[in-house]
């Protein structure tokens, strides 16, 4: 190991790493062709040691796909040695299993070439909004009926696009100009971190990252061992039940906490469903992970060092482990639920110091319409994805966080963005008042928003709402919050998964749940309430 490699030097590298990865997601972010990326930050991005490690990530993106990507690359490796790919080379896959969850996440790795030797990879993920099949939601079946499904091949080879693949994938989607312009993004954000890295290396005299690599993996994972040292050994328990696509689903940790790391097991959580909200076991490791690395060794840089001492198994044929060719499409609506069953098991090792259960999962709609999928419309077919967000769980000495994505983290869709992107009109999207569960510290509140057809003709919607039958728990006293709904404006109740049609004139309402409040209500400071009351958040009625 290079000696001059002091520890000064390696956290100037370090800083420089984050500073290139991070221009890589905003690069994705200025490029992309879909709001999902563009506005709500539905991505991630990384670097690569030449053995598949990764060894930064960029602070923008999403844990789901940061932590499944960062298993995806060794797929890659396994498909497609370093060995055997040159300078140019781009490879690509929305594969469910062998990339981040689900077939709208398109993973894209390029190997980075410091003259003839490879030095490093770059992996980007981002959201692309339609693929084909049904669309984005939970009504599949199987994974066939989901989308186009493109398994590890070539974007480009030696700099020349692979245009056969191209042409397959437009032909099988709505949108085939954001499909294609949102994979030419993902190669550009690689390419615009490969050359940042490459200008780095020669200004710190480096022909290799193997040392470099090295130090920050061992750092991560001695610093993240050291902080599990600090907490009690044993194992504890906990469960959550949510609302699933037709029936409840159960999802039941086992959290051991041990000197040599942290194992996490699923088993006895329910089985795999008929409908499309089965999870694919590397994003459900992806975000039982984060649920541990949010409470335990939160200031240690998330990479192979620190991910390797947090284990997570779940049998396979259960929702978290789906195997082939299970339906897939919404696995989101499951997976983000995980961390706060993790975070509920760790609350008697972390003694108290962890959120109450929030919303946890998006409310993501679909909307549809136009020519072929509404039969009285002659306009140009369209797809509109957005993504909206409830309240998280109130904090161990602080309220929860309104209308906040966690444990995602994207941000909600603008109204001018979806106003500007699909003919639909929202007509109100404010704070949901009383919605926040009661207690010494209340959850945050969810949200109101209302939609309709700006030329009042049909439109199809796929929902993904969850918490509508089993709301977000309060803890130690505190009231659960608000239940999600879904209806017609002055009409009937819808369920909260799968596709329905809005009929011409009518407008659908959605209500995202709010989180649990922690500790008796009582307890509250007067000066909160009224804070919360003056400002119309709660009322009497």
């Amino acid at each position: 190991m290079n000696a001059s490699l002091n520890r000064l030097r390696l956290q100037l590298l370090w800083d420089r790493l984050l500073a290139v990865v991070e221009e890589q997601a905003q690069t994705l972010i200025r490029t992309a062709f879909s709001t999902t990326v563009r506005e709500a930050g539905d991505l991630s991005a990384g670097v690569f040691d030449t053995e598949g490690r990764m060894l930064a990530q960029a602070v923008t993106g999403t844990p789901g796909h940061v932590n499944a990507m960062a298993a995806s690359v060794h797929f890659f490796l396994q498909k497609f040695p370093l060995a055997t790919l040159n300078p140019g080379d781009v490879l690509v896959t929305n594969d469910p299993w062998e990339g981040t969850g689900h077939l709208n996440d398109f993973t894209v790795v390029t190997p980075v070439f410091k003259g003839d030797t490879a030095v490093a990879m770059f992996a980007s993920t981002s959201h692309i909004a339609d693929v084909g099949g049904l669309g984005f939601g939970p009504d599949g079946r199987q994974v066939f009926e989901e989308g186009i499904n493109l398994p590890i091949g070539y974007l480009f080879k030696g700099g020349a696009p692979n245009q056969v693949m191209l042409d397959i994938l437009k032909a099988n989607v709505r949108d085939p100009r954001a499909a294609e312009g949102d994979l030419y993004s993902l190669a550009a954000c690689n390419k615009a971190g490969g050359d940042s890295l490459i200008t780095a290396m020669d200004e710190f005299g480096l022909s290799t990252l193997d040392a470099v690599g090295s130090m920050i993996i061992e750092n991560s994972n001695s610093a993240m061992l050291a902080e599990i040292g600090k907490l009690p050994q044993g194992t504890w328990h906990n469960t959550m039940r949510v609302d699933g696509y037709d029936e409840p689903v159960d999802l039941t940790c086992r959290v051991t906490i041990g000197p040599d790391g942290i194992d996490v097991d699923w088993s006895g959580t329910s089985t795999v469903s008929g409908h499309g909200i089965n999870v694919p076991l590397t994003y459900a490791q992806a975000y039982t992970s984060f649920g541990v690395r949010c409470v335990v060794g939160n200031d240690i840089p998330n990479n192979a060092g620190s991910l390797g001492v947090v284990r997570v198994t779940a049998p396979e044929g259960c929702i978290l482990n789906a195997p082939r060719p299970a339906a897939v499409s919404a696995r989101h609506a499951i997976g983000q639920m995980l961390p706060d069953v993790v975070l509920g098991a760790l609350e008697s090792p972390l003694q108290g110091q962890v959120p109450t259960e929030g919303a946890a999962c998006l409310f993501g709609p679909v909307f549809m319409g136009g020519r072929g999928l509404v039969p009285e419309s002659n306009s140009d077919p369209w797809v509109m994805n957005a993504f909206y967000t409830g309240g998280t769980g109130a904090r161990p000495e602080k309220d929860g966080l309104s209308c906040t994505a966690f444990p995602s983290g994207v941000r909600s869709t603008p109204v001018e963005i979806t106003e500007n992107s699909a003919p639909i009109v929202i007509w109100q999207k404010e704070y949901r008042p009383n919605s926040a569960g009661d207690g010494q510290y209340r959850g945050g509140f969810g949200q109101i928003m209302e939609f309709g057809h700006a030329n009042n003709e049909s439109f199809i919607v796929s929902k993904m709402f969850d918490r509508i039958q089993h709301p977000p728990r309060g803890r130690h006293g505190g009231e659960d919050g608000a239940s999600a709904r879904v209806y017609i404006k002055d009409g009937e109740e819808l369920p909260g998964m799968g596709r329905a049609v809005i009929s011409a004139g009518q407008h659908m309402v959605l209500e995202t749940a709010g989180g649990g409040g922690r500790g008796n209500p009582d307890l509250r400071q007067p000066s909160s309430r009224d804070d919360d009351a003056q400002s119309g958040l709660i009322s009497d009625s």
